[in-house]
């Protein structure tokens, strides 16, 4: 290949450290193009990798030139002339401009088809490379044959405007998967540069980002890009983290939590300590799923490659039939040559080779937009057959915290006044029933009251003094301790709760039980909806816990799930999969990916939610970013897209060769139709456009919104 063929990296999206160059590297090898074996000149130094940008600079830059210097060949082709009234000047050796162009035009525009051939056969593979090869060398030989042989009669012209609109479609071909492999380049830019590091003394110093280790303080200022994945250790911001994992609203973030490198802080000033850099961040592990993903390849994709190879064969067989029957009908003339490379031109598989892979690639860069991680292409496409899914119901469709999830208050209590005075009672205990509580007030917005003469009272509750009043919080031995008897309204909030499993506190003033509140793991916003969602899509759910049955069956009945597995240890927790299999059911485990590995390794399909800072997960083959149900959705909304592309790319692009190749061969010649090879490459090269557009459609997919 020319020089042409060899971009520089440092001239696309170009970053100063040598780590973010390496994540820009795209390994989504073209399936039919000889790339990975024919361009070795393209590995880069930190890995092999298909440069698409420059085949698409070379393509377009052959195209150009081999269409410049079609200009001359069809001007001084005697068919031509003859089409269309034309006549040029006539002198000496004007009869060998046209041949000589054309040899050019073959030599250069030709020659990356033939190079690219030679893996094919080399590995015994025949393609569409071969064909393509087959069809312009036979068209050369001839024509070159002709001018000495049989002048007037080659047809280089044809052989010319075919080279012109193959480098045209791979072009087209390859800078559409340029684009829709961005999805790299887009989250390689998230990644600053540099970083602002904070020294011992307290000195603020500018770093490359490749020079971060891990336990630096980093300053983060308002506006500014998250330069590695850490925790906050000073500060308090709301975080964009929008391109990591797809949730549109800001995040709130303070002392203790962790951030993702490649996100944009907000209005706060944040000092960060760097727990992961270069390659060990979520960016870079998002990116190598990414990568893995568009490289991998699904059932329908294999289908496509073997297409291609039998297509071959039919090619060879049905111009071989047809030469053998031109010739008996016209003997030895230059229109038997011409069927047979028509049949050849029109063979191409060139449309099926672009069917699967550019829908792959739009598909897997989609889904890591929405924070869907795609690291097995096989979990993807066999989403769309799934009718089971399991829920792991702690940190799933729960938050895995205890929070308040109902409130009574007596008469003349108001639920702010009682929260106040809860807050100051609690505002010092770490109990998870105290967290839960503190959490309901500082979401009310209500400030802690003063209290005096706080007291633990051990295994019974707390007691304190506000406003001269003894206020006791507890349980209900605390109520035995006291001596009171629940009736009315609260009894029948007592009931409630017990029957929803839920834990009740009870806040005493006086010997009056002026509140209580029932506490329970929090169940998810989302995750209503998401099985709503589901059970619309004809999809069951089920829910796989650790926790008792009567807990399981009170979040059963809150979300309308189907069927419930409770006290389930983690080691059984596969078995509950394998018993859902052997019903016929095809299944998908949703699960936190660590206790869950088991079983999202059993099941038909693993999907890993909550899992944005360890996304290297191996249990799983789809991987959720975010802790949302709803994106469990999103998989078989984006699964069911795919395919329908992917099966109309296919039908499309066999449609087509069914219906030209008895048209090329001149089934139609008894009334007079013959296809020449030059309409027959236009109409190979509008079915190749034709899919690349069809498989862009796939960008207007609305997914599942996460809000619910």
């Amino acid at each position: 290949m020319q020089q042409e063929h060899m971009p520089k990296h440092t001239d696309h999206n170009h970053h100063s450290s040598e780590h973010t160059q390496d994540m820009q590297a795209q390994t989504m090898d073209h399936a039919g193009h000889g790339t990975t074996e024919n361009h070795s000149d393209h590995k880069h130094s930190h890995g092999a990798h298909v440069d698409h940008t420059g085949h698409e600079l070379m393509f377009r830059n052959r195209f150009w030139v081999s269409l410049v210097l079609t200009i001359p060949v069809l001007l001084f082709s005697p068919m031509i002339q003859e089409w269309f009234g034309l006549s040029m000047p006539e002198f000496t050796g004007s009869n060998l401009i046209g041949p000589a162009f054309a040899i050019v035009i073959f030599l250069y525009g030709g020659l990356p088809f033939l190079q690219m051939a030679l893996p094919e056969i080399q590995n015994r593979k025949p393609g569409m490379m071969t064909l393509i090869s087959l069809a312009i060398t036979t068209a050369f030989i001839y024509s070159l044959f002709a001018v000495f042989a049989l002048p007037g009669s080659g047809f280089f012209w044809e052989m010319a405007t075919l080279i012109d609109i193959m480098l045209l479609g791979h072009w087209m071909e390859m800078r559409s998967v340029r684009q829709a492999s961005g999805a790299l380049n887009e989250l390689a830019k998230l990644m600053p540069d540099t970083a602002e590091m904070i020294t011992e003394d307290g000195q603020i110093k500018e770093v490359s980002v490749a020079d971060l280790k891990n336990d630096d303080l980093i300053l983060v200022r308002p506006g500014a890009s998250v330069p590695a994945d850490g925790k906050i250790v000073e500060g308090h911001s709301d975080l964009n983290e929008s391109m990591i994992t797809g949730e549109s609203k800001p995040v709130e973030k303070g002392e203790g939590d962790s951030v993702i490198g490649g996100t944009i802080n907000g209005d706060g000033s944040l000092r960060v300590r760097v727990s992961a850099t270069g390659d060990e961040t979520a960016l870079a592990g998002i990116m190598r799923l990414v990568q893995e993903a568009q490289g991998s390849k699904s059932n329908t994709q294999i289908l496509a490659d073997k297409a291609a190879g039998w297509l071959f064969y039919v090619a060879i067989a049905v111009a071989a039939i047809t030469a053998v029957l031109w010739l008996i009908a016209l003997g030895f003339e230059v229109e038997v040559l011409e069927r047979v490379v028509t049949v050849l031109v029109i063979a191409c598989p060139h449309a099926l080779g672009l069917a699967i892979p550019l829908v792959v690639a739009i598909s897997t860069s989609i889904g890591a937009r929405n924070g869907i991680l795609v690291r097995d292409r096989l979990a993807l496409e066999e989403a769309r057959q799934i009718n089971t899914v399991i829920f792991d119901k702690t940190g799933t469709l729960t938050e895995g915290r205890f929070g308040v999830a109902n409130m009574q208050l007596a008469e003349g209590w108001d639920e702010d006044r009682a929260l106040a005075l809860a807050l100051a009672v609690e505002g010092d205990s770490e109990h998870p029933i105290a967290r839960g509580i503190r959490q309901k007030a500082e979401d009310a917005g209500v400030q802690a009251v003063t209290i005096s003469d706080f007291e633990a009272i051990k295994g019974r509750g707390i007691k304190a003094t506000h406003g001269g009043k003894t206020v006791y919080v507890g349980g209900p031995r605390l109520l035995e301790m006291l001596e009171l008897e629940l009736s009315g309204a609260m009894d029948a909030f007592r009931n409630q709760a017990n029957e929803d499993a839920q834990t009740v506190v009870y806040m005493v003033v006086e010997d009056q039980v002026v509140a209580a509140f029932a506490l329970a793991d929090v169940v998810r916003e989302e995750s209503k909806a998401a099985i709503e969602r589901l059970h619309d899509m004809n999809i069951e759910v089920a829910m796989l816990t650790g926790d008792s049955q009567h807990v399981a069956d009170a979040v059963a009945r809150q979300l309308g799930i189907d069927t419930v597995f409770a006290e389930v240890l983690p080691e059984h927790k596969d078995q509950k999969v394998a018993e859902l299999q052997r019903q016929g059911k095809k299944v998908a485990m949703v699960g936190d990916g660590v206790n869950d590995a088991p079983a999202l390794t059993r099941a038909d399909i693993g999907i890993a939610i909550g899992s944005g800072t360890d996304v290297a997960i191996e249990s799983a083959g789809i991987i959720l970013v975010q802790s949302n149900p709803l994106d469990v959705v999103k998989i078989f909304e984006l699964s069911h897209a795919t395919y329908r592309k992917m099966i109309q790319n296919l039908l499309w692009a066999t449609g087509y060769n069914v219906v030209a190749l008895p048209l090329a061969a001149g089934i139609l010649a008894p009334v007079g139709f013959i296809l020449s090879p030059a309409v027959g490459a236009v109409f190979m090269s509008l079915s190749t456009i034709i899919v690349a557009i069809n498989a862009q459609l796939l960008r207007n997919t609305n997914l599942a919104s996460s809000t619910g």
